[in-house]
């Protein structure tokens, strides 16, 4: 059979979330299946570590695709122009957009629909597209795989989807996410932060990951303890960085605070195995991965107690209003002061974290694609 695949998120050096479920479920989906031929469609170079073996073949067309006017003119120009070349008996998009002008059976990958709870948290016009096409795209997949229950039961709901077309699959944890032993998490506290002890956050900094209320929380913590730990916040800037500039500059332990942009995926395991705790206070998430990787590395997790973050999280990790600046700090606070609540909660998160590999990830996933009737 022959398989086209939206590609555009495969790009070196920056697999952040969709980017990274697109990298892992395609890979192992195009080794476990030879006997397919795949045609992997790019809007611009490729790097030669995504063709994944010989039954890949890769396509650059044009325009890159990384604002609404252009996702629009790669969407339904460009990939329907190429898949009418290549006439392939099915579409596999893994990062919410598809071409509504192809009758190719399309299988779709919807990671959350923020945009519908938080919608000025994006730009005018990415917000106009969002809205007017998320929709449209869900109604025209033949099958569409959500990220956890949540993403399905919200999908379901503002698009009324019906269930049987919808299928959950997880994210799955990168091997990098390891525990280290006392001497490596020394060595990255002296590296890092002085050597001291330090939280850590793995997020894009956007107004709906709620920094701003971490920020607060951690100078609440500050003030409230004695702690000297630091907290590391990992990730860059989406659109608007004045607010969270501002509160930072606003902070009576502004000089506490690392912001460390973009790091590779080596990196982020290994700061996060050295941290204290991940603090996870997002206001909306479709999964949470940085959730189970820091559970994998035997680390604990504060995060909020809404939507995904409280499914994948169960039972094992402090969940907190992310609304409740008070209520962060006082989770932090319990993180530094009470070791056998620690200890119980790395104990309770490596049984939860074993629930979720990208191997089942990538199961779960041919699954929902052979469902759809071609």
């Amino acid at each position: 059979m022959k398989i086209a695949v939206n590609t555009r998120l495969l790009l070196a050096g920056k697999l952040e979330g969709i980017g990274r479920f697109s990298y892992e479920t395609i890979k192992r989906t195009v080794l476990q299946h030879p006997e397919h031929e795949f045609h992997f469609l790019f809007d611009r170079p490729f790097a030669a570590e995504f063709i994944f073996a010989k039954n890949v073949i890769p396509h650059v067309i044009a325009p890159p695709a990384r604002h609404p006017f252009l996702w629009y003119a790669w969407f339904e120009w460009a990939v329907p122009r190429k898949l009418n070349q290549l006439n392939p008996s099915l579409f596999i998009s893994t990062d919410g957009y598809l071409s509504l002008a192809t009758k190719v059976p399309t299988h779709l990958t919807i990671h959350d629909i923020s945009f519908e709870h938080y919608p000025n948290a994006v730009p005018f016009w990415v917000r106009k597209y969002y809205q007017h096409y998320a929709p449209k795209f869900a109604q025209k997949a033949s099958q569409i795989a959500t990220v956890s229950e949540f993403t399905k039961s919200d999908v379901q709901q503002h698009y009324a989807i019906e269930r049987a077309k919808m299928d959950v699959v997880y994210n799955g944890i990168s091997d990098y996410f390891i525990p280290i032993d006392a001497i490596k998490k020394t060595q990255i506290q002296k590296d890092l932060t002085q050597g001291q002890p330090y939280f850590v956050c793995v997020s894009s900094l956007h107004p709906r990951k709620n920094i701003i209320g971490l920020l607060k929380a951690f100078d609440w913590f500050k003030k409230t303890t004695n702690s000297t730990a630091k907290l590391v916040l990992i990730g860059d800037f989406m659109f608007e960085k004045g607010p969270i500039t501002s509160v930072l500059n606003s902070l009576t332990f502004k000089q506490e605070v690392l912001l460390t942009g973009s790091l590779s995926h080596q990196k982020i395991a290994s700061i996060v195995a050295g941290s204290l705790a991940m603090v996870y206070v997002s206001f909306f998430e479709g999964f949470g991965i940085p959730i189970i990787e820091a559970m994998r590395c035997q680390v604990p997790v504060i995060t909020s107690n809404v939507n995904s973050m409280a499914e994948v999280a169960g039972d094992s990790a402090l969940l907190v209003d992310p609304h409740n600046v008070e209520a962060i700090a006082k989770a932090m606070q319990s993180i530094v002061e009470n070791p056998m609540l620690v200890k119980d909660l790395v104990t309770k998160g490596m049984e939860r974290q074993s629930n979720f590999s990208w191997d089942k990830t990538a199961h779960l996933f041919w699954n929902s694609i052979e469902k759809i009737q071609l």
